[in-house]
Order: structure tokens, then C-alpha cells, then sequence
């Protein structure tokens, strides 16, 4: 399969030939992976309200439609589908959209959701072009506030349209911003797995007045020390750690009179 790598900026449009395109009946398919959580798979609009948008948020499929909206505003036509957890973890997803009128079909890695969109609009009315991989800027709210996609895509089909080999051979123009590439690098991340006993030690870094740490975590346990560093010349020391399934930070400088930083997040 012919495979595209999105770095988060590029976007690749499939522009129609009659500037608009009138669908009763669509069939979008495409595989991804990504280690992002949020992030714009595909998304097209045109003037009447009318909307199609793919997109990961907090790490699920959310599938939004409008096929349009009457005197009562673009609110009665929505339809907003959420399926699926995790799809963050960098292992290839399939997704496979089938509309016909207003029923939907929505498959995500052979789980099958059927549902009714909202209105009474039957067709689809797209202006231009549908977007893969973002929202083109266009000064909207809606453009703006939504991330693109940082990842791979193959086989992505539109309508029987293979809109990957069509970028391939360079038949589509990719947005000048940011960069599409034909290969899928996997990201260097190396997970290692900790029982109730074993430690990971690492140098510290000398004479750094910037103390900072990133990691990805998971567990079932509830309690836990995840992290912790003294700090040279006897300042103090700071400690990361899980107290019943929140994430706490405490720092404690030792030269002013044993001050100490607690800070709690999550649940």
C-alpha cells in the first residue's frame, strides 16, 4: 500500500473538477497510525453548512456531519459520532465511513456503529476540495483551534478515488507548508517495564540551572513512586510520584528553612 507521513503542518487536499460536489451516497476509507492523541484525519464544508470532519481527539475517533441545517441553524443539523480509546499507540487503525442519504455506517477495526444524522437534508454539499490531514488555514475559529495530523496514512480512498496514489505520482498539491513523505518512520521510543523492585538510574546533568523531565506512563497500581532526583550541592530534591491514582510533584529545597512545593493534577 502506498503509505503518506504527515509531519503535523502538511496538508493534502483532493480538489474537485466542478468546484462542488453534490454526494447522496459516500464511501471514505483509510488506514492510520500516530502516537498523537489530537489531530485532523480528513475534513471538507461548503457554504450551505453542510460539513464532514474526521478527526482524534484525546486519543478517540470523533466523526462529525452536517448535511445541512434549516431556518433553526447549523446546530439542528449535527451529528457527532465518538468511537474507539487509545488510538494513539502507534499500531495501524482501519476506518471505513459508508453514508447512503442519512444513514451512516462508521466502522473502526471491524467494530461497527450504525446511526441517523440529524436534519432532513439527504446530500452532502461540498465546495472545492476535502482536505486529509488537517484544515487548511482559512482565518475560522474552526481552522485554528483544531490540530493536523502528526502520523502515516495509506490506502486512503474517497468515493473510489485512491488519494494516495494520487499524491504519490504527484497529482495532488500538497499545502507549502510543512512536508508529506512516501515511508513511515517509527519513532524511537524504547518502553520499558518496571516490577515493585527494579529502578532505572541516569546521570544527571552538571551545573544545569533547568531541571526538566517527560515521560509517558501507564499502570493498574494506584501508588508508586515514578521519579525522583537530588539535586547537587545537597539544594534539595524533587519527587514524582502516584498517591491514590493522582499524579503529584514535590519539590523540597533544603537551604531555606525546608520549604516545600506540592503539586497535584489528574485522577
Amino acid at each position: 500500500a502506498d503509505v503518506i507521513s504527515f509531519d503535523g503542518h502538511v496538508v493534502l487536499p483532493y480538489r474537485f473538477r466542478n468546484k462542488k460536489m453534490k454526494t447522496l451516497k459516500d464511501v471514505i476509507a483509510l488506514k492510520f497510525k500516530t502516537s498523537e492523541s489530537e489531530g485532523v484525519l480528513l475534513h471538507g464544508e461548503g457554504q450551505q453548512g453542510d460539513y464532514i470532519t474526521l478527526e482524534l481527539k484525546k486519543a478517540k475517533l470523533v466523526f462529525s456531519l452536517n448535511l445541512g441545517s434549516n431556518q433553526l441553524g447549523p446546530i439542528y443539523g449535527h451529528t457527532s459520532v465518538m468511537t474507539g480509546s487509545l488510538l494513539d499507540d502507534h499500531h495501524w487503525h482501519s476506518v471505513v465511513i459508508e453514508r447512503q442519504g442519512r444513514g451512516i455506517n462508521l466502522t473502526l477495526d471491524r467494530s461497527l456503529q450504525h446511526f441517523r444524522t440529524n436534519g432532513e437534508f439527504d446530500y452532502l454539499d461540498l465546495d472545492y476540495e476535502i482536505t486529509f490531514g488537517g484544515i487548511p488555514f482559512s482565518g475560522k475559529p474552526s481552522s485554528s483551534s483544531r490540530k493536523n495530523f502528526k502520523g502515516c496514512m495509506e490506502s486512503i480512498n474517497y468515493n473510489g478515488i485512491n488519494i494516495t496514489d494520487l499524491a504519490r505520482r504527484k497529482k495532488l498539491e500538497p499545502s507549502n507548508v510543512g512536508n508529506l513523505s512516501f515511508s513511515c518512520v517509527e519513532p524511537y521510543t524504547v518502553p520499558v517495564f518496571f516490577n515493585a523492585t527494579s529502578y532505572l538510574q541516569v546521570p544527571g546533568r552538571l551545573s544545569q540551572d533547568l531541571f526538566s523531565v517527560s515521560f509517558q506512563f501507564r499502570t493498574w497500581n494506584p501508588n508508586g513512586l515514578l521519579l525522583f532526583s537530588q539535586f547537587a550541592d545537597n539544594l534539595g530534591t524533587v519527587e514524582i510520584d502516584l498517591t491514590e491514582s493522582k499524579v503529584g510533584v514535590h519539590i523540597n529545597i533544603t537551604q531555606t528553612k525546608m520549604s516545600q512545593v506540592d503539586i497535584s493534577s489528574g485522577e
